[in-house]
């Protein structure tokens, strides 16, 4: 399923795939090959754009660093003929790096890298678009949490976002391509792939909410979203936590990542569709991936 909503600036999102019965890790498995890597652009002036950019930013600041990320190169969704089979999706994912995402997605002339097409993995082909993810996050009083970003991130300083980061192909093992090729390599790493979508969402909310691991639920997969300025894909997840509100804004001071936001809010569904004016994008469709299955 895909849809659009159209909002100002970097409001504006796609629902590139919504799964509101919500899919669990069996249900989920990731192609991981070189086949959905960016293909460089036949435009060499873009192209040396990338390191110059990269190289500005890191002059602003010494604590940039490059790392490895997981490229989004699209999925395959099962539904299956038989009723009783549950749907599967099959996420295709490549390889990338925080360097060249800084120097093509979030380029000020991001919308060159663009190709002319309705197909979206075609549109993006020359993006870095690594793969985020985000959780929405509900206690045991039925509040969803929200943090507020610090003035002092690179992306959407001050927004309102769900707790969330990347998918970390460090913490499988990869650092590239090579030494995947034979037939059970692959198969191995594709499950380890897999199981880190579900991992990593869970030590964000960790990190960045202070919740500890064991108070949470398994994450279910509810869909990717993507914002339409800088085409930045996210994938959403839904996860219980079985402390309440109070709770957890306690641990949050003491939160990993705490640095990264400056308050959390625990609120109710209306008040954040109030707060949803203040999201990026991407997150915004976070939202409306958790209203379809609430309300499916």
């Amino acid at each position: 399923m895909e849809e659009k909503i159209s909002c100002d600036g970097g409001h504006e999102f796609k629902l590139l795939l919504s799964c509101p019965s919500g899919l669990s890790p069996s249900q989920v498995s990731v192609v991981f090959d070189e086949a959905y890597d960016r293909i460089p652009h036949s435009d060499s002036s873009l192209e040396h754009s990338i390191s110059e950019i990269w190289d500005a930013r890191v002059q602003q600041s010494s604590s940039l660093y490059n790392g490895t990320k997981f490229r989004y190169g699209g999925y395959n969704f099962d539904v299956g003929n038989d009723p009783k089979q549950q749907p599967h999706v099959s996420l295709q994912l490549g390889l990338t790096d925080y360097r060249t995402f800084v120097g093509t997605n979030l380029s000020p002339i991001w919308e060159r890298y663009l190709v002319p097409s309705e197909d979206d993995c075609i549109q993006c082909q020359h993006t870095s678009s690594p793969l985020g993810n985000g959780a929405v996050v509900e206690t045991s009083d039925k509040k969803i949490l929200v943090l507020q970003r610090s003035n002092k991130v690179g992306e959407f300083p001050g927004y309102f976002v769900f707790p969330g980061g990347h998918p970390e192909p460090q913490e499988v093992g990869i650092i590239s391509h090579e030494g995947f090729q034979e037939l059970n390599q692959c198969r191995t790493i594709n499950n380890k792939v897999s199981q880190e979508m579900f991992d990593s969402i869970v030590r964000e909310v960790v990190e960045e909410i202070g919740a500890p691991a064991d108070s949470l639920s398994s994450p279910i997969f509810i869909g990717i979203s993507r914002r339409v300025m800088n085409v930045r894909p996210t994938a959403f997840f839904f996860i219980k936590c079985n402390l309440q509100s109070d709770e957890i804004q306690q641990l949050y001071s003491s939160a990993q990542d705490g640095f990264e936001s400056t308050q959390l809010y625990a609120v109710s569904m209306s008040d954040l569709e109030n707060m949803a004016s203040k999201m990026p994008g991407c997150h915004r469709g976070g939202f409306a991936l958790y209203k379809l299955m609430v309300l499916r």
